[in-house]
């Protein structure tokens, strides 16, 4: 290609470039708080012919959180479950931020957010339609030594801490120097929690102990022991329960249920006592998703599947609106719950029918 031809094609491309950023700048601009199930969901069916679109979220990925138990113990590769936002093809390199939204000015309709690289880089972002998707956080409920002791379950960074824990005890506790009781320390691994996490966590984890107990002793033994309790206060060894039992552990999990990030928290909309999370305000362009929504008249659990239905309702709403056509009301009918509990099992609640044993663990394979 001569100098002429490739002026011209560079040309040619920088006005398109340009043409384009014109008419983007003649849309509304929808922002998306968040990276997660709702928000994902705004993002993948929200017609950005339509809408100009900013993601603004302090993860450059979406996670397949219902696998991350797996990834905790090394049954799937982190990779496995996460998917790239900048893979959805934004049309400007802009359009995603990795970012803090801090605080929001309903009166100028604006974010101020600042850099999840650079705390000191601080900016705003104008929006005209606003959708929060920024999720929960694990709740400690004030338990003393949580925050610094008990592992979390809620990231890839926590599920990649979690396997890097539990190789570096058996590491350890294969040191030919160190005594008994250090050795049954270091393999005890306390679950916090009762819930779907702690339950897929625990098995997840049993079928992980009987693999190790083979391949580092030879042996059958159950020398990894894992315990599931309620609550208690948690130490830099061990976890105390309320009747003053000391359980000397390697390794603390806490998966107790969940409370409102600090944005939502401080937000100046209505909120659902005693959960704390939003409830959107359409009349100043303002929606809430996921974990960190709730529906005035119509509470919903906080799973991945209400979010992601939440999602894609709202942004064919959005399309619809934006069309001048008809909105049909939100309704959200279950397709069912699965939580695996091991040795290719699995517990089903489905709508229609109930399967029981191998056949659940395989459907539940399929399902996910």
């Amino acid at each position: 290609m001569n100098n002429t031809a490739r002026f011209s094609s560079v040309l040619n491309r920088n006005i398109v470039k340009r043409l384009s950023n014109t008419a983007s700048n003649k849309k509304k601009r929808i922002v998306i708080l968040g990276s997660g199930w709702g928000s994902y969901s705004v993002l993948k069916n929200i017609n950005r012919r339509l809408f100009d679109v900013k993601v603004i979220s302090p993860r450059n990925h979406f996670l397949f959180t219902p696998l991350l138990c797996s990834t905790a113990v090394g049954t799937l590769e982190f990779r496995s479950i996460t998917e790239p936002i900048r893979n959805i093809g934004f049309n400007d390199p802009n359009d995603f931020m990795l970012a803090y939204a801090e605080q929001l000015d309903t009166s100028t309709q604006t974010l101020h957010c600042r850099s999840a690289l650079d705390p000191g880089s601080q900016f705003n972002v104008y929006y005209d339609k606003l959708v929060i998707g920024v999720g929960c956080k694990s709740n400690t409920f004030g338990v003393p030594g949580v925050e610094k002791f008990a592992s979390f379950l809620k990231e890839i960074a926590d599920a990649q801490y979690i396997r890097r824990k539990i190789l570096t005890n058996c590491e350890k506790a294969l040191s030919p120097t160190l005594p008994s009781e250090e050795n049954k320390r270091l393999l005890h691994t306390v679950i916090v929690g009762g819930g779907p996490t702690g339950i897929e966590f625990e098995q997840n984890f049993m079928t992980l102990k009987y693999k190790m107990s083979w391949r580092l002793y030879q042996s059958s033994e159950e020398w990894f022991k894992v315990t599931l309790i309620e609550a208690g206060k948690v130490k830099e060894d061990c976890v105390i329960l309320k009747d003053g039992t000391c359980l000397p552990c390697g390794l603390v999990v806490w998966s107790t249920g969940l409370s409102p990030q600090t944005f939502t928290k401080n937000l100046k909309l209505p909120k659902r006592i005693p959960r704390g999370t939003a409830v959107g305000d359409p009349k100043k362009n303002i929606y809430a998703v996921g974990d960190c929504a709730s529906l005035e008249n119509n509470p919903l659990p906080c799973t991945a599947q209400v979010a992601e239905r939440q999602g894609r309702y709202l942004a064919r709403a959005l399309n619809s609106q934006e069309k001048g056509e008809e909105i049909k009301p939100f309704l959200f009918q279950s397709s069912g719950m699965l939580a695996y509990i091991g040795d290719f099992k699995a517990l089903p609640d489905l709508p229609d029918f109930k399967i029981r044993g191998f056949t659940s663990g395989y459907f539940g394979d399929q399902h996910i």
